[in-house]
């Protein structure tokens, strides 16, 4: 059996096994079913944070871009300013991530969608509310949600979160936002990650920025280096901006 895939218009695809196309309609049915009662779990975290006065950011990118690097540089910031976190950690296996991110001052709740979850390529909302249902809802701020790593199938599933936000690493390349559409228009924030390298590379940073704008025009760009932190406090500013709004 393939993977089942909503795109941007609603529609959705099966990838990798073409006999899917013999059950068209009745298949069809049923995935979009599947996507429905998602977003019915999604409005119901979503929710959930709303209650307790939680903002909760979806986190996403592709393996290696370094969205746990960026993560714990932030819990830092965030310890420091006394914003009390939570993190849903998602990977397909191992805790390597979740171990990187503890004695930070966050709650950290680990998923592992390798474990009765079929090795999923993503997060879904029903994923979600069972990591979250691990977090003290009461004593926290903010919810980070670090997605699996994949530039695909995370952007296709509303988890429940306030804001959805992309690290991209120049390493990938320019081309990523024209191949990969549906992540780069999924989100509102893209921190292009990685700049500590750009004199080391023939990357072409104004092409990337060009080929976001065809997708996402109305993306904010944070160019920053989760290694020497270099332009991370611009991307701390817009992650508090509710607080510091409200006096906090």
């Amino acid at each position: 059996m393939g993977r089942f895939h909503r795109h941007a218009d609603g529609t959705v695809h099966e990838h990798g096994d073409h006999s899917a196309y013999a059950t068209g309609p009745e298949r069809v049915t049923v995935l979009e079913r599947i996507f429905g009662e998602n977003d019915v779990a999604a409005e119901a975290n979503r929710a959930a944070f709303d209650a307790h006065g939680i903002r909760c950011i979806n986190v996403m990118s592709s393996p290696g871009a370094g969205k746990t690097a960026v993560l714990a540089h932030t819990l830092r910031y965030l310890q420091q300013r006394g914003v009390r976190t939570g993190v849903v950690e998602g990977d397909i296996e191992t805790s390597l991530d979740a171990d990187r991110l503890a004695g930070l001052g966050a709650q950290v709740s680990l998923l592992n969608t390798g474990a009765g979850f079929g090795g999923e390529c993503h997060l879904d909302a029903p994923m979600v509310a069972r990591a979250v249902s691990a977090l003290d809802l009461d004593t926290l701020d903010l919810v980070i949600v670090e997605n699996v790593g994949n530039l695909v199938c995370p952007a296709e599933f509303d988890v429940g979160a306030h804001d959805s936000v992309m690290v991209y690493a120049i390493t990938e390349g320019e081309d990523k936002p024209l191949k990969y559409p549906v992540m780069f228009r999924a989100v509102g924030v893209v921190l292009v990650n990685k700049m500590d390298l750009l004199p080391h590379l023939d990357f072409d940073l104004d092409l990337f920025l060009r080929n976001l704008a065809r997708v996402n025009p109305a993306a904010r760009v944070h160019q920053v280096s989760a290694r020497t932190g270099a332009g991370l406090d611009d991307w701390h500013a817009w992650l508090v901006r509710d607080r510091v709004a409200d006096g906090g």
